[in-house]
């Protein structure tokens, strides 16, 4: 049985195939003679109650030079239940156009399409705040827009990580000891004087041996991690803050984490997501566009795309 899938992502002609995630699993719905049609966000329009796409088939080839063609020149409208997936890859931020978006693919879903990750669940599982539904596995953890809670916090561990609920990539991420002279002025900036919830965890020394991203898909935990190792100097593992990425088997404690994470994951239709390890800690739980697994799968010859197509294939067949 033949199988559509649109991706709906950042522009493509944008992407860096070495790292790129999305990229990759096109590839994989392509190897198993999937048409792969492409759009972004505003491509999708809803009219007469149906969603449908402005889209294009794509053909693609692992080339960094040379990675995609249009089959046809110009795009073709196509009512979003005529796909057998819909795969939502667009990058953060995660703003009211990316609402917007999972609406209308939640339409998609009632109109036959099986779209991944759950758009529900996509709204509903903030990347920052979904940790709190498992806090036997997060650090030290107060959410508030109040700066008088937020620096007493800062005051009572000594010495906290303080961010944004809306940042991606490490942006706007401080860490802030007790007597830091800039604490006030970094919670007035992150809580616009009071008005926007932020985040402030307990600092994880660990962060030195990597922030470990794990991959979960169709609730299997893949066995190996990207350590995302900070630069000198710096306190964010993330790739895009300057760290390094080191691939490396997950350890027991880890799987252990992501084994207690899955079961929920699964009942949400979060098909493919990627969890932030610190230590023993999950820090963010990424369930938007999650990265790295070109990374793993080039350094241990695996096909992580493969678990994702496969799923979806069975439950098309069921």
């Amino acid at each position: 049985m033949s199988h559509s899938v649109l991706v709906v992502m950042d522009p493509i002609v944008s992407i860096k195939t070495k790292k790129d995630t999305t990229f990759a699993l096109m590839l994989e719905a392509q190897r198993r003679h999937w048409q792969v049609y492409y759009c972004q966000p505003q491509d999708l329009y809803l009219t007469k109650g149906q969603v449908f796409a402005s889209c294009q088939q794509v053909q693609l080839q692992d080339n960094p030079d040379d990675w995609f063609s249009y089959i046809d020149a110009a795009p073709v409208e196509v009512n979003c239940g005529e796909f057998s997936a819909i795969m939502m890859r667009k990058d953060p931020p995660f703003n009211m156009n990316y609402i917007y978006s999972t609406y209308l693919l939640e339409l998609a879903q009632n109109q036959g399409a099986l779209v991944v990750n759950d758009p529900a669940s996509l709204r509903d599982c903030n990347e920052k705040l979904f940790t709190a539904w498992f806090p036997e596995h997060t650090p030290k953890t107060l959410v508030s827009a109040n700066p008088h809670k937020l620096k007493a916090f800062a005051k009572e561990l000594g010495d906290v990580i303080l961010k944004p609920l809306d940042g991606m990539g490490g942006a706007s991420i401080f860490r802030a000891k007790a007597a830091d002279p800039n604490l006030s002025v970094i919670i007035e900036t992150l809580t616009s004087h009071g008005q926007d919830l932020a985040m402030a965890q307990q600092f994880i020394p660990e962060i030195t041996e990597g922030d470990k991203r794990i991959l979960i898909v169709n609730g299997e935990v893949i066995p190996y991690t990207l350590a995302r190792i900070p630069s000198k100097g710096e306190t964010r593992g993330n790739l895009a803050a300057g760290g390094s990425g080191v691939p490396m088997p997950i350890t027991e404690d880890e799987k252990a984490i992501g084994e207690a994470i899955a079961p929920e994951l699964m009942k949400r239709g979060l098909l493919f997501v990627g969890l932030d390890v610190i230590g023993r800690y999950v820090t963010e739980i990424n369930v938007t566009s999650p990265t790295c697994m070109r990374e793993l799968e080039n350094e241990y010859h695996i096909n992580i795309g493969e678990k994702l197509f496969a799923a979806l294939e069975q439950q098309l067949t069921a």
